[in-house]
């Protein structure tokens, strides 16, 4: 059985109870493999739009990304739409940029219309470290506005502040359709809502193989399904055997979290008094916000390939003193680590692989919202309206140079580039 990493997450989950694990052969119109944020928002929508859907999970709901992720709504792509316009012209770009602030107003709906419970907050800030990362926010202001965000406020050093007990950030940008949630909770929301809507959810049952057809023929260990269309929703943790076509176009990489011990609640409002989330604007950003029992949740840097560094706590640590000084001898008592799909293109990759054969992935660290987004995309192609599906299946999706084995040490090369300008301010 593979159970939750031991998270803060995994240990403030609301209770709920385990799905069965499939060990029979079933039928259905949708078979979606993946039980992460791209897979659950795929079901929901397609339940809801009358479908008989399955949703297959190798391990538990959320097991992945969706329930380990700081737990930040961040509107927009990995790739904002300035770099959008100028890569893929205006068609793609008007496109796109009417759809990116959506995602987040999918969650927000979610939440409302199944009372789930995830400690969700508005506002988000993205913290500026020198006048180059300002200006360049100053300039994301100016974007998102132009398509249709009208809930953006600069901060300067002073306000910055005011916002959060650090001396680290030059300014900021505070985006209100923002926010932050539990994120397992939010998943298992989902799942649940799913399950009364009539989805059927099946944990502990890895596909095994897909056997494409009208239909198609989807293989667990101890079952099958037949399905008239599959999804796959395995971002990260799909693999590179089951469909090695999509391991190609796009790299595992790790991420880490740690959560302090509860902090006085005096103590936590004063780090952030209105409880925005942030994240700095480095190219391997720090992110950070509180936690509903007012603990301080932060994360940050990569590991290209997804290996589980030895010490979790010495890579987080200094970067969490380094801006909250004050916290000096803080007790850590979760830290974890987890995996997201980064793609050469940093935008996500939608697509067929055959007629009815769908895939989402590669968000390249903002998943949250564009994952809710990708759901509602595949429940309009299903209807027979493709045109913001294709949106996104139209961008080239390219493999990364030397494939599989050269991908991670190019990258790391990359990163390396971005953080020695991040550190100097060019």
């Amino acid at each position: 059985m593979t159970e939750h990493v031991k998270s803060y997450y995994a240990a403030t989950a609301n209770a709920h109870q385990p799905y069965p694990q499939l060990n029979e052969s079933i039928e259905c119109d949708v078979c979606v493999i993946g039980g992460g944020y791209t897979g659950l928002s795929s079901a929901l929508f397609l339940v809801e739009a009358g479908y008989n859907v399955v949703v297959l999970e190798a391990a538990r709901i959320g097991f992945g990304a969706s329930g380990r992720n700081g737990g930040q709504l961040v509107n927009s792509y990995s790739r904002d739409i300035d770099v959008i316009e100028e890569r893929y012209g205006a068609e793609s770009a008007r496109l796109l940029g009417s759809m990116m602030f959506e995602g987040a107003e999918i969650i927000r709906s979610r939440i409302s219309r199944y009372a789930i419970d995830c400690d969700y907050r508005p506002g988000g800030i993205f913290a500026a470290l020198n006048n180059k990362q300002f200006h360049a926010l100053i300039e994301q202001k100016r974007n998102w506005e132009r398509y249709g965000n009208t809930q953006l406020e600069l901060l300067d050093a002073d306000r910055v502040r005011q916002e959060v007990a650090s001396d680290r950030y030059v300014g900021a940008l505070l985006d209100h359709s923002g926010g932050h949630i539990h994120p397992l909770n939010l998943a298992l929301g989902e799942a649940e809502a799913i399950r009364l809507q009539g989805g059927r959810i099946f944990e502990q049952s890895a596909v095994t193989n897909i056997r494409h057809g009208e239909p198609a023929l989807i293989s667990t260990a101890n079952g099958q399904v037949k399905a008239r269309f599959v999804i796959v929703a395995g971002n990260a943790y799909l693999g590179d055997k089951l469909e090695p076509r999509l391991a190609k176009r796009s790299m595992p990489c790790g991420t880490q979290v740690v959560t302090t011990e509860p902090l006085a609640p005096e103590i936590a409002q004063a780090l952030i008094p209105q409880n925005y989330c942030v994240e700095d604007c480095n190219y391997l950003l720090d992110y950070y916000r509180i936690t509903a029992d007012h603990r301080l949740l932060y994360g940050g840097g990569v590991v290209y390939g997804a290996r589980d560094p030895d010490d979790i706590d010495n890579l987080i640590r200094p970067k969490l003193l380094k801006t909250f000084p004050q916290l000096k001898g803080v007790r850590i008592d979760y830290r974890w680590t987890g995996n997201f799909l980064l793609t050469l293109s940093r935008m996500p990759q939608f697509g067929r692989l055959e007629n009815n054969v769908y895939y989402m992935q590669g968000y390249s660290g903002h998943g949250v919202t564009c994952t809710h987004l990708a759901g509602k995309l595949i429940a309009e192609l299903m209807r027979g309206d493709a045109e913001r599906f294709d949106a996104f299946a139209k961008l080239p999706h390219l493999p990364f140079f030397g494939g599989r084995n050269l991908q991670i040490p190019f990258t790391a090369i990359g990163a390396a580039y971005y953080t020695l300008r991040d550190r100097i301010g060019v």
